[in-house]
């Protein structure tokens, strides 16, 4: 869906006109298991908190491929995510989908959006695009190395798996030789599937009610070795993942 959304989307643009795109579905207990497996969650009641992600991933790929959208899909960077839900989505509950864009500003690199998922009035995720047209990053942002509390070794097939349960089949994440298309010297593992392995280590403990808010830093090669890290403090958790350096930094409460 990804690589057919692309080839068909090569457009330029400086507004942002895009309808929102809205679905109605019921989860799938064989899909939200395939999920929770390559992810590392458990099967419970409630829905992983990254889930309803993946659920508004057909929407996405509409709406970023429709009219009104400014930028053409290949090159997008997806460069952070946050998700708030002020109540967990439960497996047996209709779930009502709205997928829209805004916010369309500047960054350093060219110019970022916001594609925001809303599900049932009680789910938010907010995923911000950067479209690099030029320019630097500016000031380099210096982020401390925390320390390790777990080591992940990262299976050269982890963007085929988790292509396959999430539909997101960007040929990056695919295969060696479709990456090196795009610049990169290997596959590059998914950031949502970074980002619900995080989540997945964290189970159990975080609130109900939460806001997780993570950045994508540098792409994570795989097969690979990282570390991740975690602590809790009075405002909540704060986590990474590393290698050389960052991958994705983030926090919850």
């Amino acid at each position: 869906m990804l690589l057919r959304a692309a080839l068909t989307s090569f457009r330029r643009g400086e507004t942002l006109a895009a309808e929102p795109v809205s679905a109605s579905l019921d989860v799938s207990l064989k899909h939200l298991a395939a999920y929770n497996a390559v992810c590392g969650f458990g099967l419970r009641d409630a829905l992983p908190l990254t889930y309803p992600h993946v659920l508004g991933f057909p929407s996405q790929m509409k709406l970023m491929s429709g009219a009104g959208f400014p930028f053409p899909l290949p090159g997008l960077v997806h460069i952070a995510n946050r998700i708030t839900q002020s109540r967990p989505l439960k497996l047996c509950e209709p779930l009502e989908i709205t997928v829209s864009a805004r916010d369309l500003r500047p960054h350093p690199q060219g110019t970022q959006v916001d594609v925001v998922t809303s599900v049932s009035g009680v789910w938010e995720g907010v995923s911000t695009y950067l479209r690099r047209t030029g320019g630097s990053s500016g000031q380099s942002e210096v982020l401390q190395r925390p320390a390790g509390s777990a080591v992940w070794r990262m299976p050269a097939d982890i963007g085929r798996r988790y292509g396959a349960a999430s539909g997101d089949r960007n040929p990056i994440h695919l295969h060696p030789l479709s990456a090196r298309l795009f610049g990169f010297k290997r596959a590059i593992a998914h950031g949502m599937w970074t980002k619900a392995r995080c989540l997945a280590a964290l189970e159990g403990r975080l609130p109900e009610a939460v806001t997780v808010d993570v950045r994508f830093k540098k792409p994570l090669l795989i097969p690979g070795r990282v570390e991740f890290s975690a602590a809790e403090g009075a405002d909540g958790w704060e986590f990474a993942v590393w290698s050389k350096g960052p991958h994705l930094v983030g926090s919850a409460a």
